[in-house]
């Protein structure tokens, strides 16, 4: 075969190159939240193995309202402190919020934005979501996944010196970002 020619002759990537789930999820975090006259406390412990092995602790006050507009997150460790706004919807899978903050360890002040999407990848289609089950009365367990994917394709042609019949199998890597256990306790009126 000419080194030069542009036609190249390349094995079928295996299925378990194409379908890819990991089950492990890179983040674990246990929260406990109680309710108190309109309010949320909550207190989170998050746990990172991916990419490195790391531990944080926040305590979490928000309203109780449906009509929430914002939360107080405090990190003990770092030394911070946020009031971020809820996610506001932009359009039906885009949503911008905004926070400020103050680190008391580098005595410094700023802001920040972020939008997010459920959808969009680099050059290939992506989901991320969260599904809740509830296990019982004040006990939940939330899943972060996400899954990018590229759908399968049939083309052909004929008289053209393409392949009649060609068959592209798509992608799919999927995998269980984040477990959260969630207690909830609240007063009984």
């Amino acid at each position: 075969m000419d080194p030069n020619s542009s036609v190249t002759t390349e094995e079928p990537a295996s299925w378990d190159e194409l379908y890819n789930i990991d089950l492990v999820p890179s983040e674990l975090f246990l929260k406990f939240r109680k309710e108190v006259e309109g309010f949320r406390l909550g207190v989170n412990l998050e746990f990172y193995n991916s990419p490195i092995n790391e531990f944080q602790t926040k305590l979490v006050l928000k309203p109780l309202s449906t009509e929430r507009r914002w939360k107080f997150i405090y990190e003990p460790i770092h030394q911070d402190v946020r009031v971020l706004s809820k996610k506001i919807p932009l359009t039906k899978f885009l949503n911008l919020q905004v926070g400020i903050g103050h680190s008391f360890s580098l005595g410094a002040t700023g802001w920040k934005w972020k939008l997010t999407s459920c959808l969009g990848g680099d050059g290939i289609s992506r989901i991320r979501n969260k599904t809740s089950v509830g296990l019982c009365d004040g006990v939940d367990l939330r899943f972060g996944w996400r899954a990018d994917y590229i759908l399968p394709e049939i083309t052909g042609a004929l008289g053209t010196g393409e392949p009649l019949f060609n068959m592209n199998s798509g992608r799919l890597q999927a995998s269980l970002d984040r477990v959260e256990a969630i207690f909830t306790h609240k007063n009984d009126e």
